[in-house]
């Protein structure tokens, strides 16, 4: 019968019809207060940027102008070097992000948990 079909069509999957309706995805941050102001961004496998943030979705792409990469250290792939690379307009995958902070107010601290070397 046409209402048993409808209902096995509704928990299809363990899901529910409602499930299915496009709802507008609310993204985990409110990157809004940091539109056109310099941010710095971490990705998987270690990369680092920073650029002014011009835009940005609910998956955490973002859009990026002025970018520069820190380049990392050959020998060291943990330790940035002083050298930059100029991208200009960049578009970040948001799967690949890690961490997003203001540049303002960044600083670099010597890691609290290392042991230090005495002598």
């Amino acid at each position: 019968t046409p209402e048993v079909a409808g209902e096995r069509a509704e928990v299809l999957g363990g899901r529910k019809m409602a499930d299915k309706e496009k709802k507008k995805k609310e993204s985990i941050l409110d990157l809004s207060k940091y539109i056109d102001k310099t941010i710095r961004v971490k990705f998987q496998g270690g990369r680092e940027a920073s650029g002014v943030l011009k835009g940005f979705d609910p998956l955490l792409n973002l859009v990026l102008d002025g970018t520069i990469e820190y380049m990392r250290d050959p020998d060291d792939q943990y330790k940035l070097t002083e050298d930059t690379r100029q991208l200009g307009l960049v578009v970040c995958r948001g799967t690949s992000v890690v961490l997003i902070c203001p540049q303002d107010g960044m600083e670099a601290i010597p890691n609290p948990f290392i042991q230090q070397q005495d002598g």
